[in-house]
């Protein structure tokens, strides 16, 4: 259920910096027609700390109207507060998401036992499956594999976000906790993933390019290794250095706008682009033939 290409959904705004529903519903459509495996609404690329309580309800029922039965619906209710995540948990639970994609506690730096009595308490609260999202530069905390074991043996604890930027430590948990799924957290490591075992991404650039990084998953998945090194070398990586030349997703919005998608629009503290990167990102898009 959860194996394949996975996109971390933008959040569009409007000019006046209301949500831009209509458009976030016509990116949900465009997703599942070019081949996309799943959908996460409210990740970090969805600026999700910056949005109300209201515009995440409205944002997750969009998804379910759009995706549910034809793509898995994943939404990340993780917060640095046990309660706050327990309580997003269920309601996202009742407003139809097929799993959670819960983030380390940022800020507060717990102790292994504490993040693994916040995965417990968070996994107990849920009967629908858990993702552990560890991403150690935004959070100031690795889950080490000795305690993500502890965590896989919860009962709904099924995968994996694996953002720490390590093929080492990625490498350590296929290897020592089998059970569990791995999916890469970072689309340049996403080919090195599938080759070690891995089973996917959840993917900031297939805002852009779902079907190509969907492409390149399944290609992996099924061994045909040559073709996922193409991918990843012609169109995959170009993207992908372009993508992060600034804090996420502030480039890939604009990227998103530039292919048609709507994009625009960012939350404080998002703001536009310099117009130097600006430049550079309009010049790799058309170089790479996704512009004219």
């Amino acid at each position: 259920m959860f194996e394949g290409a996975m996109t971390a959904l933008i959040t569009p705004f409007l000019e006046n910096g209301e949500v831009d529903y209509e458009g976030f519903r016509a990116n949900v459509k465009h997703q599942i027609e070019q081949g996309i495996n799943g959908l996460l609404v409210l990740g970090t690329t969805g600026e999700a700390p910056t949005l109300n309580e209201e515009e995440k309800e409205k944002l997750i029922k969009i998804t379910v109207e759009e995706g549910k039965g034809k793509v898995s619906i994943v939404v990340g209710t993780g917060t640095n507060n046990t309660a706050k995540t327990i309580k997003d948990s269920r309601k996202a639970e009742q407003l139809g998401a097929d799993a959670l994609l819960i983030v380390t506690p940022y800020y507060n730096k717990p102790t292994n036992e504490g993040l693994y009595q916040h995965f417990k308490m968070v996994a107990e609260s849920v009967k629908i499956p858990v993702i552990v999202y560890n991403i150690g530069g935004r959070t100031g905390k690795n889950i080490d594999t000795p305690t993500l074991k502890r965590i896989a043996q919860l009962e709904n604890v099924v995968a994996v976000k694996e953002a720490s930027g390590s093929v080492a430590q990625m490498n350590e948990v296929i290897e020592q906790i089998p059970n569990i799924t791995v999916l890469s957290g970072d689309d340049g490591l996403t080919l090195p993933l599938l080759a070690l075992g891995g089973k996917g991404v959840i993917s900031v650039i297939s805002n852009v390019i779902p079907g190509q990084v969907a492409e390149l998953v399944k290609h992996g998945l099924n061994g045909d290794f040559q073709k996922a090194r193409d991918l990843h070398h012609n169109l995959i990586m170009p993207l992908t250095n372009i993508a992060f030349i600034e804090t996420n997703p502030i480039p890939v919005k604009h990227m998103c706008c530039l292919v048609g998608r709507a994009g625009k629009g960012y939350r404080m503290p998002m703001c536009e682009m310099t117009a130097a990167s600006r430049e550079k990102v309009e010049a790799v898009m058309k170089q790479l033939g996704l512009t004219k």
